[in-house]
């Protein structure tokens, strides 16, 4: 039986996260190790409402700010290169990655 390592990455960049797919996918190809994914997970909405006026006097108008969490799942053979190449990327600030093995 064939050990996988399932990969979690979360990030709040859509672009970085995306990044961090491709060179996981290239070093699969690399070493000819199977992959399955990245499947996209549903997004987490994180929204603050405030109010405008700092007083709490004034028109009754709101400001949004909504930050969006990304996540991307990846299940991959768990072969000794890969996994070592895969722990010599070069991971962004803002990705949240953890690697576990099933």
């Amino acid at each position: 039986m064939v050990r996988k390592a399932r990969i979690r990455l979360s990030s709040p960049s859509l672009e970085d996260i995306q990044r961090v797919c491709e060179e996981i996918k290239a070093i699969s190809q690399r070493t000819g190790v199977r992959i399955r994914g990245p499947v996209p997970l549903p997004t987490k909405r994180l929204v603050v409402t405030t109010r405008k006026a700092p007083s709490g006097q004034g028109s009754h108008t709101f400001d949004h700010y909504e930050m969006r969490i990304h996540k991307r799942l990846i299940d991959m053979d768990a072969e000794d290169r890969a996994l070592k190449s895969l722990m010599r990327v070069r991971i962004p600030d803002t990705v949240n990655i953890e690697i576990e093995l099933i």
